[in-house]
């Protein structure tokens, strides 16, 4: 067994050139594909968004306006009440006839959780119409 260290002619050289073929092969296949999903993607469903909307609120006596501040704390037209109470006081007002409107008045650093007390238990007293007083937005 002999091992050769020299190159002999007649063995044919290494090929430093790079096959681009199979490059190509794969970019082509990439480029249908993209092509084929693209329009899949842009459809979308024909949607009728709404229109941002300010409509004045209209403060009537009958009213009930719950506020909650940043702390949590609840207030019944500015005096303040707990949740027993708040729910008490709603189911009072939920066999009024007309209802009236219970507008909720949230501090925007106040939690969520907060708010949504306040919701549940007008839900709770079945209130029919609830809204949320918020500030309008900036002119220009």
């Amino acid at each position: 067994m002999a091992m050769s260290l020299g190159s002999s002619g007649d063995e044919d050289e290494v090929n430093a050139a790079i096959n681009t073929t199979p490059l190509v092969d794969v970019m082509l296949v990439l480029l249908i594909i993209f092509l084929i999903t693209i329009p899949v993607v842009t459809q979308t469903v024909p949607l009728s968004l709404p229109h941002e909307t300010n409509i004045a609120r209209q403060t009537r006596p009958e009213n009930i306006e719950v506020s909650i501040d940043r702390e949590g704390e609840i207030y019944w037209n500015a005096q303040p009440v707990d949740r027993d109470e708040l729910l008490k006081r709603l189911k009072e007002v939920a066999v009024q006839q007309p209802q009236p409107e219970v507008h909720i008045r949230g501090d925007q650093k106040a939690r969520y959780e907060s708010i949504g007390r306040v919701v549940f238990a007008a839900q709770r007293a079945a209130i029919r119409k609830i809204s949320f007083v918020t500030e309008p937005p900036a002119k220009g």
